[in-house]
């Protein structure tokens, strides 16, 4: 019997061997990989049927042949349903989005949208990033009654839900029952959570490889159609002062990482002129730099550390990932 021949044999074996259940998937995941280890030659990818509207999943094991092409392998279980009507349809027919091993259906995509963060993402981008989030939770360990209810209460505050009659009727609108609300709600707070933990554990880490991007900048900056030059800082600030915003014009004071200021500003000296400049989206900048304190350990710098170490953490996994779209 070839090598192949018997990961075959086994892999037959392992399905009919995993859980049920979606609560078993993190479970038959990790059995599978640890299978995968020990036959590496073959490239074992698991994928994950979630039966809609049931707890009940479904699994095909996806093998390279050593002769080029893929076989896929599958073991239903003896439920007495008949193979060919149980599996009339792709396994990703009702599926919009598969990420690694997260597969997303059209359902669940459209739950997803309601907890967008209406950025400058995309929907498609956010929705991958949020796949990632739930690849990277896994098992952990049981949501706290506090972490549930800090997450309801931000959920419902970030749509005016105020009170139980209007969460109600959003509920009815979303189609949402008790149980389901429940069930998304805690999805949200496991990854909040995975997040909030992940942030504090990068921060330091990227605060100290990064400090100037957290110093605490005071400028005043004009945008506008028109270039406007200045020789100094107190010439800008009495031209500002008397042009004010304006249709053609907007002008900011504002104290900022530096990091988060207008790019041509970065790194400019205190009482430093910049501009005009033009801007690659059209118009120019025109600028001083009042102000600069260099970065400290304190909370809310290691929060902005934190946030800006996880978006890059999150950019390199969604960089590396498998995205497969099932448009048809």
């Amino acid at each position: 019997m070839t090598d192949f021949a018997k990961a075959l044999e086994s892999g037959v074996s392992l399905l009919r061997a995993l859980p049920r259940r979606s609560v078993g998937v993190a479970d038959a995941r990790r059995t599978v990989g640890e299978w995968a280890a020990r036959h590496p030659e073959i490239r074992a990818q698991l994928v994950v049927d979630r039966r809609p509207g049931t707890p009940v999943v479904d699994y095909d094991l996806l093998l390279d042949h050593p002769d080029g092409g893929t076989v896929a392998l599958t073991a239903p279980p003896e439920d007495g349903v008949p193979w060919l009507i149980d599996h009339s349809t792709h396994w990703a027919a009702g599926y919009l989005v598969s990420v690694n091993d997260v597969d997303v259906t059209v359902p669940q995509a459209l739950t997803m949208l309601r907890t967008l963060s209406r950025g400058d993402s995309s929907p498609y981008r956010e929705i991958v990033d949020q796949c990632l989030l739930v690849e990277a939770t896994g098992d952990t360990e049981p949501l706290t009654a506090a972490d549930l209810q800090a997450t309801a209460d931000e959920f419902r505050r970030g749509r005016g839900l105020h009170d139980r009659a209007s969460t109600l009727a959003w509920m009815t609108e979303a189609g949402m029952s008790g149980e389901q609300f429940e069930a998304y709600i805690t999805e949200i707070a496991r990854r909040r959570r995975f997040r909030r933990d992940r942030e504090m554990e990068l921060a330091p880490g990227h605060l100290a490889a990064n400090p100037g991007d957290f110093a605490r900048v005071r400028a005043v900056w004009l945008t506008g159609e028109e270039k406007v030059t200045a020789g100094t800082v107190s010439d800008l600030l009495t031209g500002l002062a008397s042009l004010g915003d304006t249709g053609e014009a907007t002008v900011t004071f504002a104290t900022r990482w530096e990091a988060d200021l207008p790019a041509p500003l970065r790194g400019t000296p205190p009482g430093g002129i910049v501009g005009p400049v033009e801007l690659p989206d059209g118009g120019f900048l025109t600028g001083a730099v009042l102000h600069r304190s260099a970065a400290t350990d304190d909370r809310e710098t290691l929060a902005a550390a934190g946030r800006a170490a996880f978006a890059g953490w999150l950019a390199e996994r969604r960089a590396a990932a498998t995205v497969e779209w099932h448009w048809s």
